[in-house]
């Protein structure tokens, strides 16, 4: 028997239909000598300092360095405790059980460094030493699971881009223990998370919008002048930028006196616009956040499913290229686009026998290449999944069209001593852009229509006047700008060629940088102000202690992301860069062990021993580790604040509170109070009673 372990239900039940397994069993699918089955994710994971022997927050601990990982089923929270998802122990059970069984399996997790990942740590986790092959697949369509099923892989072949994502995954634990159990000692309050990613990705954030705050617009003026020729009239803007209204309000009358402006210089230019590459993941992201304001996660989420719909390819890819016999595929796809609608016309139009090859280079895909639409066309979609397929699809059209020909109009003009500048632009070759129709973004001082214009015409002024500007600030980061800034190591760059040579120097990878995103929004570290990414006072605060630190070091994890990738390519090894990882952590311990974050400390006194105690999200906790007094702050689906919380401690009551909520529904007020014991339990008030007596009489 062959076992086929995928990373979802959804996908073992793709695989097993192929194979020939319809016998559905509990947590596999077997038939035709195959037993299909299905992890959840990451079923897997490195163990937290508890399992070390290491518990509470100590600064003699730090740093954590284990000298080998241990490995546990997936988490979940039981009461006060985390124990072993029971879902997960059964699922685990089952692939223990089937491994023992088979003669070889079949890797079908996804193809990427998770995927590799989800995999090797359940076969570590379960000792197996069943011999396993790789189905390396860039689509879930039945053609590409058949194909790839004929051409399966050796395991061994993938053990680099194992240790690359081993690195990382170790990487991210000693990185982040260390960094958040730093700062929540030395902070003496609250929950302070750091990250190998995440931090630097804050700082990104926090800098640009600090630099925004403190921008001091500068105001200056510009002489805004119309004129016309053969009835076509055009406005053209002073080259020079006056600093104060007197000195452009002088140069106005002067251009009003003079009554004409001259063409000095006149110059056309033929610009040849190429077609974009392919969409690599962050790339669709920035430009589904751009245009439609998504999420970086939502993207992802909806590029997911439409993968595991067949109508994509796989969407984690950092490539936006594909290989010559991918291209091979291409005027098939474009034929295809023929039957859909929205595109039907212009593939139709589209000549197959010389398509642009900008996005074919097989030196430049590594695991993956660019997102393509498959062979199969979605009927009924969504709103939002109909944007991200079109998306996909559309810019296969764009990308293997002709280049999109402008000519471009520049004209100097003088008057009175005055010059002034203009710009036009005619398309001569819609190109590639013929494929969305969508208007091309111009600039504020960009014009579009020039009448035919030659060195030495001498116009009317038709008016003049006199414009008040103000220089604006860098803006506040989006999710698309931030992708970008994540995607070259906080360069801007805008040359495409200069943001590709970077990518390997990123900070995250594109299967990860949402989800870094959506951390630091689940870590109330970020909040969303329409498309703006804005710091919150804890992301300031945090950003306040760690921006000259190397935690917050853009360059410095992007490098790290460099290393990784040649880890998985065999150029370095494993181990090295885990030494290097035990420094950093080691010196960024030390660093974050001597912070100090304002208004953090906590002046509440441990009423046992007397020791600070620490008030975190979800409970208050003495510091002392030998104490361990823990209170609660949800008591009867209520949330304690910070203040009912100090009270209960200090004075071992509080006031009244409203709203606890009773098991079978309704609510009801208490005091809380602790016992000897130090557990909090309700006090009520007594009621009062009507008073017995006389009783007013009418009079």
């Amino acid at each position: 028997m062959q076992v086929i372990i995928a990373e979802k239900p959804s996908v073992a039940r793709e695989s097993a239909a192929i194979v020939g397994a319809t016998n559905r069993k509990d947590g596999f699918i077997e038939g035709n000598g195959y037993a299909v089955t299905w992890a959840f994710g990451h079923l897997v994971g490195l163990a937290m300092p508890q399992q070390y022997g290491i518990a509470g927050f100590r600064r003699e601990n730090l740093p954590i360095l284990p000298s080998s990982f241990i490995l546990l089923p997936r988490q979940v929270r039981e009461g006060k405790e985390y124990k072993a998802d029971p879902g997960v122990v059964k699922q685990l059970g089952i692939l223990r059980e089937l491994f023992g069984m088979a003669e070889r399996i079949i890797v079908a997790t996804d193809a990427g460094r998770e995927g590799e990942l989800i995999f090797r740590y359940i076969y570590s986790y379960l000792e197996c030493r069943t011999p396993f092959v790789r189905l390396w697949i860039s689509s879930l369509t039945d053609r590409a699971i058949r194909e790839g099923l004929q051409h399966l892989r050796p395991g061994n072949e993938y053990d680099n881009l194992y240790l690359s994502a081993k690195a990382r995954s170790e990487a991210d634990w000693i990185v982040g223990i260390n960094a958040s159990q730093a700062l929540a000692v030395a902070a003496g309050r609250g929950v302070w998370s750091l990250g190998r990613v995440q931090t630097p990705t804050l700082a990104i954030i926090c800098s640009r919008y600090l630099e925004n705050k403190a921008f001091k617009p500068a105001t200056y003026f510009r002489l805004k002048l119309s004129t016309a020729k053969e009835g076509t009239e055009f406005t053209v803007l002073s080259t020079e930028k006056f600093d104060g209204r007197e000195k452009a309000e002088a140069a106005r009358a002067e251009v009003i006196g003079a009554r004409t402006v001259r063409i000095v210089n006149v110059e056309r230019k033929e610009a040849r616009e190429q077609p974009p590459l392919l969409y690599d993941l962050t790339t669709l992201q920035k430009e589904t956040n751009s245009r439609y304001g998504f999420s970086a996660e939502k993207t992802l989420d909806i590029a997911q499913s439409l993968y595991e719909k067949k109508f994509i390819t796989y969407p984690r890819t950092g490539s936006r290229y594909i290989s010559e016999d991918v291209a091979e595929e291409i005027p098939a796809l474009i034929g295809n686009m023929t039957r859909y609608p929205r595109f039907a016309e212009y593939a139709g139009r589209m000549d197959t026998a010389s398509l642009s090859r900008r996005s074919v280079d097989n030196e430049k895909i590594a695991d993956h290449h660019a997102l393509l639409p498959t062979e199969n066309l979605p009927s009924e979609l969504d709103a939002d999944h109909r944007i991200v397929y079109e998306m996909v699809a559309g810019r296969m059209l764009e990308t293997f069209s002709g280049a999109c020909v402008k000519e471009n109009t520049s004209l100097t003009l003088q008057s009175a001593g005055h010059d002034f500048t203009a710009r036009g632009s005619i398309m001569v070759e819609t190109g590639w852009r013929a494929v969305l129709n969508e208007p091309v973004e111009e600039k504020e001082e960009d014009m579009t229509l020039l009448p035919d214009i030659v060195q030495g015409d001498e116009l009317p002024v038709k008016g003049c006047v006199t414009e008040q500007k103000q220089t604006r600030p860098r803006p506040l980061h989006t999710e698309s700008s931030l992708l970008a800034a994540m995607e070259t190591a906080g360069r801007e760059l805008s040359d495409e060629a200069e943001r590709e040579a970077m990518k390997d120097a990123g900070i995250g990878t594109p299967a990860t940088r949402a989800a870094i995103i959506e951390t630091l929004f689940t870590r109330e570290y970020v909040r969303r102000e329409k498309k703006s990414l804005v710091p919150t006072d804890k992301g300031l605060a945090v950003y306040a202690v760690v921006r000259d630190k190397k935690i917050a070091d853009v360059a410095m994890t992007g490098g790290w992301e460099l290393a990784l990738s040649k880890i998985a390519t065999g150029e370095m090894d494993a181990p090295t860069f885990h030494r290097g990882i035990e420094v950093f952590a080691s010196q960024i311990a030390k660093e974050l062990l001597e912070a100090r974050i304002d208004g953090a400390e906590s002046d509440t006194a441990c009423p046992r021993c007397g020791r600070p105690v620490v008030f975190y999200p979800k409970l208050a906790k003495c510091q002392n580790p030998d104490c361990g007094l823990t209170v609660w702050r949800t008591v009867a689906r209520k949330e304690l604040t910070d203040k009912q919380l100090a009270e209960l401690l200090t004075k071992g009551k509080t006031g009244t509170i409203r709203g606890f909520v009773k098991n079978g529904g309704g609510t009801f007020d208490a005091a809380l109070t602790l016992d000897d014991q130090f557990k909090t339990s309700f006090v009520f008030e007594p009621r009062d009673t009507p008073r017995q007596g006389k009783r007013n009489k009418r009079k």
